[in-house]
């Protein structure tokens, strides 16, 4: 496998590895690369230790290093999944939450691990930068009251009806 240039680095307290697993699973175009283990201890974690994992999130190429507990996930950070339709949007919010993740505002979640993740119709996207102001601030506002987008409900609030 060909090292990229520039590529992620999400720091995981241990299980760096079962995170990339369920990327690969849930996500098109995503895998896991290489598990590489620790060649000496370190101090979270001991020789022979997954240390790093090199794996895909829909073709970005990511690092997973297996830190500890000190630097948790925030929301500075996020991937921006964008869904063609309810159903897409619905199987990617379903997966991340119904696998301990949480349900936040505005389709944002987190994943079990903390990491957060924008499940974004293109649909909503488009409805928030309509040139037609009054338009887009319909779209904004329903936006602001939901957790999962609904794009029916974006949709109609876009039209104003």
């Amino acid at each position: 496998m060909k090292q990229a240039k520039n590529t992620i680095c999400l720091w995981y307290n241990g299980d760096a590895e079962e995170a990339a697993r369920f990327y690969a699973a849930t996500f098109p175009d995503s895998s896991v690369d290489a598990v590489h283990r620790a060649p000496g201890d370190f101090p979270s974690g001991k020789q022979g230790d997954v240390l790093t994992v090199q794996f895909t999130v829909m073709g970005i190429p990511c690092l997973g290093l297996n830190g500890g507990p000190i630097f948790p996930h925030t929301e500075a950070f996020s991937f921006q999944i964008a869904t063609a339709d309810q159903a897409e949007t619905d199987r990617y919010w379903d997966a991340i939450v119904g696998n301990g993740g949480e349900e936040s505002a505005c389709g944002w979640c987190k994943d079990k691990w903390g990491l957060s993740w924008q499940i974004t119709p293109l649909a909503l996207t488009q409805a928030i930068t309509d040139p037609d102001p009054a338009a887009a601030k319909r779209a904004f506002d329903a936006m602001m009251q939901m957790q999962k987008i609904d794009i029916a409900t974006i949709e109609a609030a876009r039209r104003g009806s």
